[in-house]
């Protein structure tokens, strides 16, 4: 199944090290969706594999579900984030296959 969505990738601070994580919320209905229709595909802790695209860039992921947000996130590393120039309270156009 393929998703297409804007979303605003935010930085999620930790207590360990410095930097933290950059994610972008999948929207909930999407979330939602997806939950109903492929959770049972979910492995510990809510994750489930994907590929994703922003921009020129594809790779293999993974989203995990945030009981808290009630959605899934998409964890961007910094070379992903380097390669298309995304920085934080940027919005990006994905693209995600499960």
């Amino acid at each position: 199944m393929k998703y297409e969505f804007t979303a605003k990738v935010w930085n999620y601070s930790s207590t360990i090290g410095t930097g933290g994580w950059h994610i972008a919320c999948l929207p909930k209905g999407i979330s939602k969706e997806i939950r109903e229709n492929l959770g049972f595909l979910e492995e510990g802790w809510g994750r489930l594999k994907i590929t994703a695209k922003i921009g020129n860039t594809q790779w293999e992921t993974a989203i995990w579900f945030d009981t808290k947000l009630d959605t899934y996130l998409l964890p961007l590393k910094a070379e992903i984030r380097k390669k298309e120039k995304i920085v934080t309270d940027k919005e990006v156009e994905i693209m995600i296959w499960i």
